[in-house]
């Protein structure tokens, strides 16, 4: 197993590490965060140009048709630049169901869009009873002659707010795997209502709404109650790519400890020669190391059709959820006051890794499916 990037890759971490440098200086990154929607159109677009949005799409659809790890290059660097997009829930997680589980004629219609950047779709999971397993899923969808009927509210939906379609978990019947079907969602349709959350979020989420939508069954994304094992594979998917995106914001908080140690002085020494400060580096240079590392071998895991996948995806992201906060809270005691200063930017980090902690599942989420998968309980 060689985890190392390819040349190819290389150059892409390069260039992608360029273009953030110049598009998203840390004073922008707070402007965006700040701005009613936290969504840069300028950038979204730019970010599409490059080709970077579609490149999970395969190329009959117009996207890339890269490789996860190929993605996973841009992620990290994403991740580092605290870059706020809805790349990872548009042009993975919705565009990876749709392609796993949608029509030849739906893929065409709408993969474009996607791959493209002319179209957001927002993947619409989670709800008040919060989860990331099937048995979470009871917004109900009933059958009205030739359509269904959704009725019901999903909650904390990233980049629901700015998206022109949900991708909609929804259950037909039952209250298990069997029994859930996905519905692609017009926005602007009657009955469908869209709430941003406050509070101290990374990306914007929001609650959505459902009172009699009516969704035509042309709009049924694949097999009705069959909808699961496309959803767990493109969750998969997406949750590689979020730790690795983790990863990368765990490697700055740790590079921003360790440069200020050298800077601060303190007694007359610069404060990286207190035991205890080096203490606080250390730990944060582990987190951002492990994290990194069981993301590039999830990765790998995927992108080779491994059996063990599944397993190897939720060690990286139980490793990630709880680096990227320790990496986070290891930097803030090596700076203390200055830390908290939303201007000096370790803040852009700290808010990602308490939102990215529990997204497509928390470390105890993911360390009970480990457990699962390798029937120990």
């Amino acid at each position: 197993m060689d985890l190392s990037l390819t040349e190819t890759q290389a150059l892409l971490k390069d260039a992608t590490t360029s273009f953030m440098e110049t598009e998203l200086p840390k004073q922008r990154v707070r402007e965006v965060d700040e701005s009613p929607t936290g969504f840069n159109q300028d950038l979204w677009q730019k970010m599409s140009d490059l080709g970077w949005v579609g490149m999970g799409v395969p190329e009959e659809y117009g996207g890339g048709g890269n490789s996860l790890t190929d993605i996973a290059v841009v992620q990290e660097v994403l991740g580092y630049y605290a870059c706020s997009s809805p790349f990872l829930d548009s042009g993975v997680l919705s565009a990876t169901a749709i392609l796993e589980a949608g029509s030849d004629a739906q893929k065409s219609a709408v993969l474009p869009a996607l791959a493209k950047g002319q179209q957001i779709c927002a993947f619409a999971f989670t709800e008040p009873e919060y989860g990331w397993g099937s048995s979470a899923v009871q917004l109900k969808a009933t059958q009205s002659g030739s359509n269904y009927s959704l009725s019901g509210t999903k909650m904390f939906v990233p980049w629901a707010h700015v998206a022109d379609q949900l991708l909609v978990v929804a259950r037909t019947s039952g209250d298990s795997d069997e029994g859930i079907t996905l519905f692609l969602v017009d926005k602007n349709a009657k009955g469908l209502s869209v709430r941003l959350h406050s509070g101290w979020i990374g990306d914007k989420v929001c609650q959505v709404d459902f009172d009699n939508v009516e969704v035509s069954a042309d709009n049924v994304v694949g097999q009705v109650g069959g909808a699961w094992p496309a959803i767990s594979a493109a969750i998969d998917r997406a949750t590689a790519l979020l730790a690795i995106y983790m990863a990368g914001g765990a490697q700055k908080a740790y590079e921003m400890c360790r440069d200020y140690s050298t800077e601060r002085i303190a007694f007359g020494v610069p404060i990286g020669t207190f035991q205890r400060v080096q203490d606080h580096i250390i730990v944060a240079l582990t987190e951002a190391e492990a994290a990194k590392w069981t993301s590039y071998e999830a990765l790998w895991r995927v992108d080779s059709g491994r059996d063990d996948a599944a397993l190897g995806v939720s060690m990286a992201k139980a490793v990630a959820s709880d680096g990227f906060s320790k990496a986070c809270d290891a930097s803030h005691n090596v700076h203390a006051g200055v830390g908290v200063d939303l201007d000096f930017g370790l803040t852009h980090y700290t808010v990602r890794a308490r939102t990215f902690q529990h997204y497509l599942g928390d470390a105890t989420f993911h360390r009970k499916r480990m457990a699962s998968l390798m029937e120990l309980s």
